[in-house]
């Protein structure tokens, strides 16, 4: 079974490119910056990172192109793949990649607007939202539409 799930920061925006074709299609591209748990590095003062390139398409691609943004803590999980080409210099080059099937936020929205915390692996904590009915369910303002949520 080839399954991964991760959880980290994006180190820069996601990259975004379109295939050519009868049907163009997203493919967005960025790295994940997930903490090594309980490691630290040599000095003994800092967790050290692996940078996991994570790759997604089609509507995922544009979901992590509109909403993604550097320093953002996220969760996706999906499928490792291996590859290999020649670069100009005649050498093999290897490749590994995570190739998407879910990803989706894994800080709330205070805490993805405060970047402040970068680095830092604190427990997320979700505060209760003012707008929140009795029954758990948060009410979604007029004028939102389906297409803009992360959810379908």
């Amino acid at each position: 079974m080839n399954r991964v799930i991760l959880m980290g920061r994006l180190t820069r925006d996601p990259e975004v490119r379109y295939s050519q074709g009868e049907r163009s299609m997203a493919i967005a591209r960025y790295t994940l910056a997930v903490d090594r748990r309980g490691r630290r590095n040599q000095d003994g003062d800092q967790q050290s990172a692996d940078f996991i390139p994570c790759v997604a398409f089609d509507r995922a691609a544009e979901f992590a192109e509109k909403y993604f943004r550097q320093g953002m803590r996220v969760l996706v999980s999906g499928r490792i793949q291996t590859g290999s080409y020649v670069n100009r210099d005649g050498q093999k080059v290897y490749t590994t990649e995570v190739i998407l099937d879910d990803q989706e936020f894994a800080d709330s929205k205070g805490q993805a607007s405060d970047m402040s915390g970068y680095g830092q692996s604190a427990p997320a904590q979700r505060p209760a939202p003012a707008s929140a009915i009795g029954d758990g369910f948060m009410n979604i303002p007029d004028g939102v539409e389906d297409e803009g949520l992360p959810f379908n």
